[in-house]
């Protein structure tokens, strides 16, 4: 059997975060932490990470930076010195007193991108993290998301569904699309499960081998193959497969064992029998839905598709007012002035207060990664996304079916990038849904009146859906350009209104 690493604590360098443990595979239940211990494994693994060449650690090193920095500042006030880790370990620290706002969304961003990371030492370094931060906060929404993700990339779906529907108590707002996720994770276990019992009963000499170490039958059963004794290799093989089952190893372990047994079955015969058939359904379905979960209503509630020059002619010769997601907006009193437009266009997370924002929303223009009022009912909502394949997937998992009208297709996908050419030598930044969308309205220029309403490009802050409100102003983009590029084609400006037309 192909040797895959099972993710799981070994010990290595006696930081807290590879110390070995006797508590078993990581499951839902938290381990309690305190903050101090993970805080110096935190500062122990930036030491690890100097001169490393690998993009995503090099990500990694720089939150784990900004976090020591940050704990430096709240435990002394005065300036902290250049070297935080330093610092730790000459142990000139008071104990912490708890966990703060700031200290927690940096923890956060150290285990996210430790998860990017994927590897053993990361794994463990995020799970630290994940104890820490259950341990000092037992209701914390992203807390509990950190954990359902770590586990499934630890290979314990059943542990993630737990924790994802920890995370789903939580919250009204499934922005990120974990419902689906965990229906996918639920379909793919009952799937594995007649796999298993479709096993046995079509091998049942493999039980006399169950009770045995997988790895030491697996590579008896791939001696006995080569060897030409198919039967013997069969109840081998199936046999370590179950004892993997038993022993819970990884998912990814499980499967990449499974996948190689599929293939010298198929091998082995020139028309597969109808159990081996019904075992590769099983096996497709349970992988297919790991990875995108099942579809409820393939046509999505009989949604039309817009391509550019559809979308141009339903917005030709209509005023329109584009909604920024800005704090001005949530204390304009500009909502009837709002409504009085033919058309209202909102992004990604906006929220409604009906004073202030208006009531309608005609477009709904959202990047794919976040799924927050995609249930809301629209006319037209705008799938924004950078990556074809990503920006699938996401429409596959995200959309509600009903809750629309019209979807733009791919034509749609990057306005910025694949209709107006401006690659990354023109436009460095990423462009924002804001701008993707106004730009659009602009190059098609087909409305007589095109007002944006409280662009200030979050100098206000951001006045977004509860859910949405902790999550940062990204860096990403360059709003400067965009304001630029905005007041160079304002036809006036007044108060909150830049009018484009």
């Amino acid at each position: 059997m192909t040797r895959v690493r099972s993710r799981w604590s070994r010990p290595r360098t006696g930081d807290a975060a590879s110390a070995p443990t006797d508590a078993g595979p990581p499951t839902a239940q938290v381990t309690p932490a305190e903050l101090d211990d993970c805080l110096r494994a935190c500062a122990v693994h930036s030491g690890k990470l100097v001169g490393s060449l690998d993009p995503r650690r090099i990500a990694l090193s720089e939150q784990l930076r900004r976090l020591l920095v940050l704990w430096a500042r709240q435990e002394q006030p005065a300036p902290a010195p250049a070297g935080a880790a330093a610092l730790i370990r000459r142990g000139a620290r008071p104990a912490s007193t708890g966990i703060g706002n700031d200290l927690l969304d940096a923890l956060l961003a150290v285990a996210n991108k430790a998860l990017d990371c994927g590897y053993d030492d990361e794994l463990n370094l995020a799970l630290l993290i994940s104890d820490t931060v259950l341990t000092q906060r037992r209701n914390s929404r992203a807390g509990w998301r950190l954990r359902g993700r770590l586990l499934e990339d630890m290979g314990r779906p059943a542990a993630a569904v737990e924790a994802f529907d920890r995370y789903l108590e939580l919250t009204d707002e499934d922005g990120f699309g974990v419902r689906a996720k965990t229906a996918g994770l639920r379909v793919a276990q009952d799937r594995r499960a007649g796999l298993l019992a479709l096993l046995r009963d079509t091998v049942p000499a493999a039980g006399r081998f169950s009770g045995l170490p997988a790895a030491d039958t697996w590579a008896e059963g791939l001696a006995a193959h080569t060897a030409g004794d198919r039967d013997g290799a069969q109840a081998r093989l199936v046999g370590a497969l179950l004892a993997m089952d038993r022993a819970e190893a990884p998912e990814q372990e499980f499967q990449e064992a499974l996948g190689h047994y599929l293939d010298l079955a198929t091998t082995d015969r020139a028309r597969p029998v109808p159990e081996l058939t019904r075992l590769i359904e099983l096996f497709a379905e349970q992988r297919r839905n790991r990875m995108r979960g099942p579809v409820p209503d393939p046509l999505y509630g009989g949604v039309e598709w817009l391509s550019l020059g559809e979308f141009r002619n339903r917005i030709a010769g209509r005023s329109v007012a584009l909604i920024a997601n800005s704090g001005r907006v949530g204390t304009s009193a500009m909502g009837a002035e709002i409504d009085a437009y033919d058309l209202v266009v909102r992004f990604n997370s906006y929220r409604i207060d009906p004073a202030h924002t208006g009531s309608r929303t005609d477009v709904h223009a959202t990047i794919h990664k976040h799924g927050f009022n995609w249930d809301k009912p629209v006319d037209t909502r705008l799938v924004l996304g950078g990556i074809s394949g990503d920006w699938k997937h996401s429409l596959r998992t995200r959309l509600v079916p009903g809750a629309q009208k019209f979807l733009g297709d791919e034509s749609l996908r990057w306005p910025v990038r694949n209709i107006g050419r401006l690659g990354t030598d023109r436009w460095p930044s990423i462009p924002t849904s804001g701008f993707n969308t106004l730009w659009l309205f602009d190059f098609l220029d087909v409305s007589p009146t095109l007002d944006l309403i409280g662009f200030d490009f979050y100098e206000s802050g951001a006045y977004r859906v509860d859910a949405a409100m902790r999550m940062p102003i990204t860096s990403v983009h360059e709003y400067t350009s965009e304001k630029a590029w905005v007041m160079e084609r304002a036809q006036s400006v007044s108060g909150m209104r830049i009018s484009l037309r």
